[in-house]
């Protein structure tokens, strides 16, 4: 499909000047420039007039967020309670957290942060559980910036726990920068490796295979991703001097990542061409000028090799079966065979499978919540290793010869904790349990099955207060995520407690596209699909009122990156089914999207608006296509303006149109945080900032002050 565009030199302004009041605040919006820009998709002529929000590097684009956030900051100064709740919320946020900790030679190591302080630190010991004073510090990123906007993004020690290399972000942005540090002197080393994005960091030696592309010609924040490689490089030498190790010239869209198997014998590459399925290959390190094998000849499904023992490999995988599997297979002399299945698949989803002294452990979701068993190296079930009521398993750390694992858990009313588990006995120890100002026995999570549009049988979790009396007044937050095969379990929120100790129901509905269910699950929210998911989510909603549980006026609905396309579709579609919309990083221009960085790599959810059957889908539900007013819900967009996952113009042009079409009383605003990119690594302070504002908004606009 080709693209026809015009764009006029002299660009006609639109004054959107239009006074409003909501709740007795009133709100002028800036000026917002209206071009000549329009499309063809197939012979249909879609105009795209705030085309130019999408230049990033723009003086006038710059100029138009300043407008935008004085404009907000303006509104939200005006809100009463709103240092009251920033208050509530800092002293909520201040509790001491900890990673359940995993073991490198001769030391555990484990993840600290006594409470605010922006980025979480490295810290190592002789023992798991030991006292506060005998952990090292190894690496505290809070030094690293003044603000805290240079976060720890991944880390790797090597075998012979000597040096440790990890990678670091600058204000969110994907692209990232691996340096090394000596574990004995605790001093960094002078190797420095840029334009790393995508990668892990996998050691074999003294040296790293990790992935990268080349330096980008035009804007790092927005220019298109291609050519991703592996490259192999020898701490002490500059990046100069790196090996190229595998790249795909004949595909230049396709991403690569790197495994080394424990024994450090054998290379496993990934090959992946957008966020579902992989095709790995393998080959033995130990034989000079040997070649890659294909463990698969293409990206029909998820395969991925998570421990070998010899030339035993396991192998956990959706092929032939939806919910997966456990296989293993044998590679010897250059030739993958004897595949066996180990443990065939079940009606719950296995989520993950690990080797622990000479067993297996087998992790499954049970309608979104997690289940743990053991079994024999033959595939036989031994028993249940409990955990505690509905929850998620956020980490779970062993080894093939240890006796032991940790392992974390997480609660829709209470943080994160971490357990010892004795592999002998398979009893379970607490070792870490944060000490925090909420009171999580004074809450309840339930779990709710509704109908669907189509009938669909659509699990929902709902946290409140106990002995909470719900009504139409009572305040509703319904979050929401469904796509790429990504499971919503309990997880506790920090910025959610606010909501839930000032009386609100806290609403997590499972919907198609995630990957609670297995693939078919995920499968019936993707392409032409799509609608399945925004249905299921309005539902949520209508079963929620149906059950005088709330009422329409005092729902709140919010997502982020996927699940900001998934607020902007319903408050596009549905304006009625809510008093306040929070899009936030979200995918709102479904015909451009795979133009600007990876986001070519989401067209196996979405589909492609250069395909015509995938247009015809994707212009039906597209928010920025789909905005026509009069009226909307209290809307604030939130971006950031350094996302380079979702770039932030999908939330410029979303808002600028907004406010366009906007005629009705509810503010149509946007929120665009500065030196902050899609969300990983936000430090403690901007994170406070941002919910604090959106829950002052949320609050506001639901009558709660």
């Amino acid at each position: 499909m080709r693209f026809f565009t015009t764009l006029r030199s002299a660009l006609t302004l639109v004054a959107l000047t239009t006074l409003i009041v909501s709740a007795q605040i009133p709100v002028k919006y800036p000026l917002t420039v209206k071009g000549d820009v329009t499309d063809d998709y197939f012979g249909n002529k879609i105009a795209d007039p705030y085309r130019w929000l999408e230049d990033d590097r723009s003086e006038k684009t710059e100029a138009w967020v300043k407008e935008q956030n004085k404009v907000t900051e303006g509104y939200l100064s005006q809100i009463t309670f709103r240092n009251r709740i920033k208050k509530r919320l800092t002293e909520l946020w201040n509790f001491n957290k900890q990673s359940a900790p995993f073991k490198k030679g001769d030391y555990f190591f484990c993840y600290k942060n006594s409470g605010l302080q922006n980025q979480s630190v490295l810290s190592m010991a002789k023992k798991m559980d030991a006292k506060e004073n005998e952990w090292q510090l190894v690496l505290d990123p809070n030094t690293l910036s003044k603000d805290g906007t240079v976060s720890l993004s991944g880390t790797s020690i090597s075998k012979d726990c000597k040096i440790l290399a990890y990678s670091i972000s600058m204000a969110g942005s994907d692209w990232q920068e691996i340096h090394f540090k000596d574990l004995a002197t605790k001093k960094d080393l002078p190797d420095i490796i840029k334009w790393v994005k995508f990668s892990g960091i996998a050691w074999k030696g003294n040296s790293i295979y990790y992935s990268r592309y080349d330096e980008p010609t035009g804007s790092a924040l927005s220019q298109k991703n291609t050519g991703h490689k592996i490259y192999l490089h020898k701490v002490g030498t500059s990046q100069d001097k790196d090996e190229l190790i595998f790249k795909d010239e004949k595909n230049p869209t396709y991403n690569f990542s790197a495994q080394v198997t424990d024994d450090e014998k054998y290379l496993i590459v990934y090959a992946s061409q957008s966020t579902s399925g992989e095709k790995p290959m393998i080959k033995d390190l130990a034989i000079p000028n040997s070649k890659f094998v294909n463990i698969a000849e293409d990206f029909d499904h998820e395969l991925s090799i998570f421990d070998n023992v010899g030339s035993t490999f396991y192998i956990l995988t959706n092929k032939n079966a939806p919910k997966y599997k456990l296989e293993t297979f044998t590679f010897k002399d250059g030739k993958i065979s004897d595949y066996k299945t180990i443990i065939p698949e079940s009606k719950d989803l296995l989520e993950g499978v690990r080797l622990c002294n000479k067993q297996i452990i087998a992790n499954y979701l049970k309608d979104a919540t997690s289940r743990l068993y053991l079994y024999d190296l033959t595939g036989k079930q031994i028993q249940e290793i409990k955990l505690p009521g509905l929850c998620k398993l956020n980490s779970f750390n062993t080894d093939k010869d240890y006796d032991f694992a940790t392992y974390s858990i997480s609660q829709y009313i209470a943080p994160e904790q971490s357990y010892y588990l004795d592999a002998k006995t398979f009893q379970s120890k607490l070792l870490f349990k944060p000490d925090i100002a909420f009171k999580s026995d004074d809450y309840i999570t339930e779990q709710y099955f509704y109908p669907s549009k189509d009938g669909t049988r659509i699990p929902m979790f709902v946290t409140h207060k106990k002995g909470i009396e719900m009504n139409e007044n009572t305040p509703c937050f319904v979050y929401g995520y469904g796509g790429f095969n990504i499971s919503l379990g309990p997880e506790f929120r920090i910025d959610r407690a606010i909501f839930l100790e000032a009386g609100g129901l806290y609403c997590v509905p499972n919907l198609r596209g995630g990957g609670e269910y297995g693939e078919e699950w995920h499968k019936a929210g993707t392409k032409c699909k799509k609608q399945n998911v925004f249905d299921d989510f309005i539902a949520a909603c209508e079963y929620l009122v149906s059950k005088k549980m709330t009422s329409y006026k005092k729902i709140a609905i919010h997502g982020r990156s996927n699940g900001g396309l998934l607020i902007g579709a319903v408050m596009t579609e549905r304006p009625d089914i809510c008093k306040v919309a929070l899009p936030t990083v979200g995918v709102l221009d479904m015909l451009r999207f795979h133009l600007f960085t990876i986001g070519r790599a989401w067209s196996v959810d979405y589909g492609n608006s250069e395909n015509k059957e995938d247009y015809n889908c994707l212009i039906k539900y597209s928010p920025l296509h789909n905005v026509r007013g009069p009226n909307f819900p209290a809307t604030l967009v939130l971006t950031g303006d350094h996302d380079d996952r979702v770039v932030p113009a999908h939330s410029f042009k979303f808002a600028a149109t907004l406010q366009e079409f906007n005629k009705g009383i509810n503010p149509t605003l946007i929120r665009i945080d500065v030196n902050a990119g899609h969300g990983a690594g936000k430090p403690t302070t901007k994170q406070i900032d941002e919910f604090s504002d959106m829950w002052a908004f949320t609050f506001y606009n639901l009558g709660m002050n």
